[in-house]
């Protein structure tokens, strides 16, 4: 009898089994394996599966982001297609039912914010993405523009707080305050300022492999997006978050200055992406955490997910400085 992985490699075209899958991580939307050809060294694959359904227009939308970004000399993994010529591959029930994307394999270590080459190579990378994304018509996705309003936090926490879990009165806390004060920051975007790009520019989504050379890995959420607040974005992740060091932000937006990049963050409204992504994020979990339709590992990883982004939101105060801090770059 084949099993998940024989039937993958044979969706793929990638040869005779047998093949086995060992799971490697778990992200919000999906988790990843390493799909491998038994008895045939460095014959390896990265499957994604995803678990809360797909959308199969925006996974043509990833791949052709992807591929465009290879040709400026970014490196990412492939997104390869299977026999059908798609890149999205359903599963039979048998096999869970699920939806399943397949990457190449890469071996490397998780991206170091603090090497001065990183930074300055994720800085590059962002110019390279917008000028190449500019023009983009489309208007980007609420996920990135809007926020829960404070009626909806309060309709929420009522049903986490009938739910008994733990974390009820840290989110009261939040809905009484910190998001409150976020929201207020989140504003649509100026349609000039619109590029298509790679929308989840984060150390956890490079991998610096044997020759240095960093690769953009996760290209689920290609869209678009406002130029200005991806940046801000990624100058707040990858200088350290609330406790960010300032060198490393300047560092990373004169790269992306002297890559030609075109946005420019100039004040603490640039950062309306980081807070909109930081609060939705907190609604979904918290939502999926008390949802009885999906799977108890589900529920305890968004439980788990909602305690930690609760610790790491951004702060107000430190964000304003950080603004001041990089706006002397333009």
């Amino acid at each position: 009898m084949r099993n998940t992985g024989d039937f993958i490699a044979d969706a793929h075209a990638l040869g005779p089994g047998p093949w086995t899958m060992t799971p490697v991580t778990r992200g919000a939307l999906g988790q990843i394996w390493k799909l491998s050809q038994e008895g045939a060294a460095g014959s390896s694959w990265a499957v994604k599966e995803l678990l809360f359904g797909c959308d199969e227009r925006q996974v043509e939308r990833e791949s052709a982001l992807r591929d465009a970004a290879e040709k400026l000399g970014i490196s990412a993994p492939r997104l390869l297609p299977n026999r059908s010529g798609t890149h999205v591959t359903h599963l039979p029930d048998a096999f869970g039912g699920s939806y399943v994307k397949l990457y190449d394999w890469v071996d490397g270590t998780e991206a170091d914010p603090a090497d001065p080459s990183t930074a300055s190579w994720c800085g590059r990378t962002l110019a390279i993405l917008h000028r190449a994304g500019e023009g983009e018509g489309a208007t980007p996705d609420a996920w990135y523009e809007k926020c829960p309003q404070e009626s909806d936090w309060a309709e929420l926490y009522e049903r986490v707080r009938r739910a008994g879990v733990p974390w009820a009165d840290e989110l009261g806390r939040f809905v009484a305050g910190p998001a409150v004060e976020l929201a207020a920051h989140v504003t649509p975007s100026a349609p000039g300022d619109v590029v298509t790009s790679h929308l989840d520019m984060r150390p956890q989504n490079v991998l610096v492999g044997p020759t240095g050379t960093p690769v953009l890995l996760d290209w689920d959420n290609a869209g678009p997006i406002s130029a200005e607040r991806e940046l801000a974005r990624a100058v707040y992740v990858w200088s350290g978050g609330n406790h960010f060091d300032a060198d490393t932000a300047r560092r990373l937006v004169r790269a992306y200055r002297d890559a030609d990049g075109p946005g420019a963050v100039k004040s603490l409204d640039a950062f309306s992406m980081l807070f909109a992504t930081d609060l939705n994020f907190v609604r979904v979990q918290a939502e999926c955490a008390i949802d009885p339709t999906v799977t108890a590992a589900q529920r305890r990883f968004a439980s788990d997910k909602v305690v930690d982004t609760l610790s790491t939101l951004p702060d107000l105060t430190a964000v304003s400085r950080l603004a001041e801090v990089v706006a002397e770059e333009w």
